[in-house]
């Protein structure tokens, strides 16, 4: 006997709350959970793969810092023993940290790992999540879409084709992911989602005008009715609905990108960013633009963006990396992917609990609840 096992293996587990308490379990009984987990890994490979065929050095860089920069979030906080008098932060996004290696010369770099933000847990939200983050000198916004495009309508072929061999249990991926992928401007996308033209968006009283469009359009206020947020709102009532098939929405205010290069808009000369969102089945997928690479244009739009932020929101300016960019970052095109996300558009997963080895956090911090209450 090699091992022995104490309990009786059940032909079958269906209900979800013992499938989650008992995830060892799971994977014995059911084929697709491991298939799942094992598509997972071949998703990360190809796109580790993909990168570096393409000469990009993979690095790991910091989880736990001074402070948590790249994103706006709320960071997950803790002490170390040997600085208690300081807050440390898990990192929110590795963004700060790899364009500080293209500072220091490194012209193709990505990072595939986790991040975390202390926020809500839903279907496609977990607050620890996985990102492949890349960034590549001399690399503009184009050349990012040619390269999204590139990469997954590849890694569909590839899916497609591992499903049918070596997972029959998942369905192969069903979105239609073919290039070009469709593109929607944003600002001249919602003016004609709601048939009038978004104020300037740079007057101080934007905030008020484009609350009024909102109220007048019958959507709920956020609860921070920022103008980024409520921009944000008006993008995802009349926008993302569109984005069934993979589509790019392009050009956002500056107010949602201040990490984003920026230029006025051809055809409305409202101030945007050089920026492009992936979205499949109303889902955002990934996030790419034109680094800031001025330190005067970026401290001038982080004290912007800090200046509508409250609570817990709010941040302190990252005058080391405002110090790092006076070193001379060329210019560079940054690409992040949410890879949990893929991973369920590529194998059909309803929760993003199903594409992690444990599920999502609620699952995790049961686990030791449920032994207990037996």
């Amino acid at each position: 006997m090699l091992s022995p096992c104490l309990r009786r293996l059940p032909t079958e587990l269906q209900d979800r709350e013992t499938r989650v308490r008992n995830r060892h379990v799971d994977f014995l009984v059911n084929k697709r959970a491991t298939d799942v987990l094992r598509l997972r890994a071949e998703i990360i490979q190809y796109l580790r793969q993909y990168l570096l065929r393409s000469d990009y050095v993979e690095v790991q860089t910091p989880i736990l810092a001074e402070g948590a920069g790249g994103a706006v979030a709320r960071p997950f906080r803790t002490a170390a023993t040997e600085f208690p008098e300081r807050v440390i932060s898990l990192r929110v996004a590795p963004e700060l940290w790899l364009k500080r290696m293209v500072i220091g010369g490194f012209d193709r770099v990505f990072e595939i790992g986790p991040s975390f933000r202390n926020e809500g847990l839903d279907v496609i939200h977990n607050p620890e999540f996985t990102t492949c983050e890349l960034y590549r000198t001399y690399f503009g916004l184009e050349d990012l879409i040619g390269m999204t495009e590139d990469m997954f309508t590849g890694l569909t072929d590839h899916v497609n084709a591992l499903v049918i061999r070596s997972f029959p249990s998942l369905k192969a991926a069903s979105a239609c992911i073919k290039a070009p992928f469709k593109r929607i401007d944003f600002i001249t996308g919602i003016e004609t989602a709601i048939n009038q033209q978004l104020p300037n968006l740079l007057s101080p009283n934007a905030d008020v005008k484009v609350a009024k469009i909102l109220r007048d359009q019958s959507i709920v206020l956020p609860s921070s009715p920022t103008l980024a947020q409520m921009l944000d709102r008006l993008s995802a009532t009349y926008l993302e609905p569109q984005c069934q098939t993979p589509t790019f929405i392009m050009h956002h205010p500056e107010c949602l990108s201040p990490l984003a290069k920026s230029f006025l808009h051809p055809d409305n000369s409202q101030r945007i960013a050089a920026r492009a969102e992936l979205f499949v089945n109303s889902q955002e997928i990934a996030n790419m633009y034109e680094e800031e690479n001025s330190p005067f244009e970026q401290r001038r739009k982080f004290l912007e963006q800090n200046s509508h932020r409250t609570g817990e929101s709010s941040s302190i300016i990252d005058e080391s990396y405002l110090e790092a960019l006076e070193w001379g970052l060329p210019p560079t095109g940054g690409f992040g992917c949410g890879v949990d996300r893929l991973c369920m558009l590529m194998s059909g997963a309803k929760r993003i609990g199903d594409v992690l080895s444990f599920g999502s956090l609620r699952n995790v911090v049961s686990l030791r609840r449920a032994v207990a209450a037996r």
